[in-house]
């Protein structure tokens, strides 16, 4: 018997901090893990390719995180985003960091000299070292844009800009129809004994990998998820405003039955969620508070064993 191969589908804080506890359990009993990380947040600022979920991983992983805000780097600093300002350059609502600046430099030249994403992202990590292999859900163009009464805009200008207040009615992933899974995606699927749902936003960070054509039908390993949703309310960040947008209740139970008994074998709610029921799907009630990478790990323990 090999080694046991781990696919986890992440994106945002909650993902990378999920990974942490997927590569200690990984070290512990001898397993190799991918990540396909969603790259519906991308987006082009100031020239430069900015890449925050790939990166929020990387940096996570790497020991690079700032650890109180969950992204961008430690010990930054903000010259460049002064410098910026004060030239009134548009958009002044996004900060980069100077440390954070070198990434995108080096990404956005690698991209510019054709490079797909996901040999820039491994170009990367050859710095970072992350211990597990990171891949781009697409080396395409896909972008998630928030449908408004008027408009749609770019999903980082309705997150960051108006912290999700402006009332969104769907989210479309612009260039997902003809995406492709990037390099290397298809074969980790293919060869994957067990495939994690991070507990990252359903709707913004899980549906855009979803969504590229092609991916959810290699998903024939068996498929544990991990509810973001802990007692009707997400852990962090605003995943709340992006279920009421799809029109899915903010519950351990409204993600469990949005990605349903087609996608899941096993679902992890938390202790206080154990009433949830999702239809041909075995609901682990098990604590979901990710205090440390070991709690974590013991997380990804339970819905290793809770597999065929």
């Amino acid at each position: 018997m090999g080694l046991m191969r781990i696919v986890v589908l992440a994106g945002g804080i909650g993902g990378a901090r999920f990974l942490l506890g997927v590569r200690a359990y990984a070290e512990r009993h001898g397993a190799d893990v991918t990540a396909i990380v969603n790259v519906g947040d991308d987006v082009w600022m100031h020239g430069l390719r900015i890449c925050p979920d790939l990166d929020s991983v990387m940096y996570t992983l790497g020991a690079g995180i700032d650890p109180d805000r969950g992204w961008g780097r430690a010990d930054e600093s903000w010259k460049v985003k002064e410098e910026l300002a004060s030239y009134q350059a548009e958009p002044t609502w996004f900060g980069l960091g100077d440390r954070d600046i070198a990434t995108h430099l080096v990404r956005t030249n690698l991209l510019n000299a054709g490079y797909p994403l996901s040999a820039v992202t491994a170009a990367l990590c050859e710095r970072w070292q992350p211990g597990i292999t990171l891949l781009p859900a697409t080396d395409d163009r896909l972008e998630t844009h928030v449908v408004l009464a008027e408009e749609a805009i770019h999903f980082q200008e309705w997150w960051v800009r108006h912290r999700a207040e402006l009332p969104a009615s769907n989210f479309v992933f612009v260039g997902a129809e003809s995406a492709k899974p990037a390099a290397g995606v298809l074969e980790a699927l293919a060869e994957a004994d067990v495939i994690l749902l991070a507990p990252s936003n359903p709707v913004v960070s899980i549906a855009p990998i979803l969504a590229v054509p092609g991916i959810r039908e290699a998903l024939t390993a068996p498929v544990a998820g991990v509810s973001p949703i802990i007692g009707g309310a997400p852990v962090r960040g605003m995943a709340d405003k992006c279920l009421s947008a799809v029109g899915v209740e903010c519950s351990a139970q409204g993600v469990g039955r949005m990605y349903g008994g087609e996608l899941l074998k096993s679902w992890l709610v938390d202790p206080v969620d154990r009433a949830t029921e999702v239809e041909g799907v075995g609901v682990i009630p098990t604590p979901l508070y990710m205090t440390s990478p070991e709690a974590t790990a013991e997380m990804v323990r339970v819905a290793v064993e809770s597999l065929p």
